[in-house]
């Protein structure tokens, strides 16, 4: 995100360290202090990372199905309608290797057109993205599949049997939005590393359209969307050993004009103390914690970023409306 200030400094005294286990890891005890850190910011911050555990994977599953939510229907019936061009554009595709994959959904759609020797499903939550590759497996019975289980904000490593040839990164969903400019560009960067010389990037991006769209999309009347937010709190009680309770918070989303980006918070009820092993941090009443933003870039600008990430060439497919785009980069 890009609201990183000067830190809040704790208004409690810490918790008897009894209130929670530690961290048993290195690893995980250097995600707590990230966790920990980005709450004690002004405002305080979560990465979007922590929407994804089994049941947040759940949750956008069940976003993804609201008729407010237009992006994963828009984008599917992108796929479906350009399918045969997309192949033409990209050529030889020995290895589909799909981004943030969940549960392999859109992949689904291409595969028939692209028809890849390998499909390889990236994603933080290892359990879900394996269970889908493995019914992704039992559907196309021909295809090798592997899941990998990994953070794609960090440079990712795949097995050494998937070859350096032929290999296209799938991203859908205008899941890049989710970081700031500077974010995207680093990992576009690192997607033209993951797709090597001759390979390709495709890619989807929301556009940016009508403000009444937008917000309705990232607040549904049925509140998925706000389940979806509050889970998050769970999950940092796992990762940090912190005592959230999503009840005490509300969901919050609005489009910030002058950023382009949606931007959904957690908004304190009242007056309330969060507390983990080490740390604290009081909240007030409607004291937020910023922990999304969905960037909507126009066409040309996006364009101009493939290219200064390094991809060579593109070609871009809209829906009627221009709400949407899909965009192959080749490397």
């Amino acid at each position: 995100m890009l609201l990183s200030v000067a830190p809040h400094v704790a208004q409690a005294a810490p918790p008897p360290p009894d209130m929670r286990a530690l961290p048993e890891t290195s690893a995980a005890w250097d995600e707590a202090q990230a966790i920990a850190q980005d709450l004690l910011r002004t405002p305080a911050r979560i990465s979007a990372k922590y929407f994804y555990d089994q049941r947040g994977c759940e949750l956008f599953e069940a976003i993804t199905r609201l008729p407010e939510y237009y992006p994963t229907r828009t984008e599917k019936a992108l796929l479906l309608r350009r399918g045969a061009e997309i192949a033409r554009s990209v050529g030889n595709c020995t290895s589909l290797i799909e981004l943030g994959a969940g549960n392999c959904e859109k992949v689904r759609l291409l595969l028939p057109a692209l028809q890849p020797q390998c499909f390889v499903g990236v994603d933080i939550a290892g359990d879900f993205v394996q269970g889908a590759v493995d019914e992704l497996a039992r559907a196309f019975p021909g295809l090798e599949v592997c899941a990998v289980e990994a953070d794609i904000t960090a440079p990712v490593t795949l097995p050494a049997r998937i070859a350096r040839e032929g290999r296209l990164v799938f991203y859908p969903g205008s899941s890049i939005g989710n970081f700031s400019p500077a974010g995207a560009m680093t990992l576009l960067r690192q997607m033209r590393a993951l797709a090597g010389e001759g390979g390709g990037l495709l890619i989807g991006i929301d556009l940016p359209k009508a403000t009444a769209v937008l917000e309705a999309a990232y607040d549904d009347a049925a509140g998925i969307t706000a389940e979806f937010n509050r889970n998050a709190l769970l999950h940092l009680n796992a990762c940090l050993g912190s005592d959230f309770e999503p009840a005490q918070w509300e969901h919050v989303a609005f489009f910030n004009h002058a950023r382009s980006r949606i931007e959904m918070h957690l908004q304190a009820r009242e007056a309330l103390q969060v507390r983990w092993p080490g740390g604290a941090r009081a909240f007030a009443a409607g004291e937020r914690i910023h922990t999304e933003n969905s960037y909507k870039y126009p066409l040309p600008l996006f364009m101009q970023m493939l290219t200064q990430a390094g991809f060579k060439t593109t070609r871009a497919w809209t829906d009627d409306n221009d709400w949407f785009a899909v965009i192959h980069a080749q490397a």
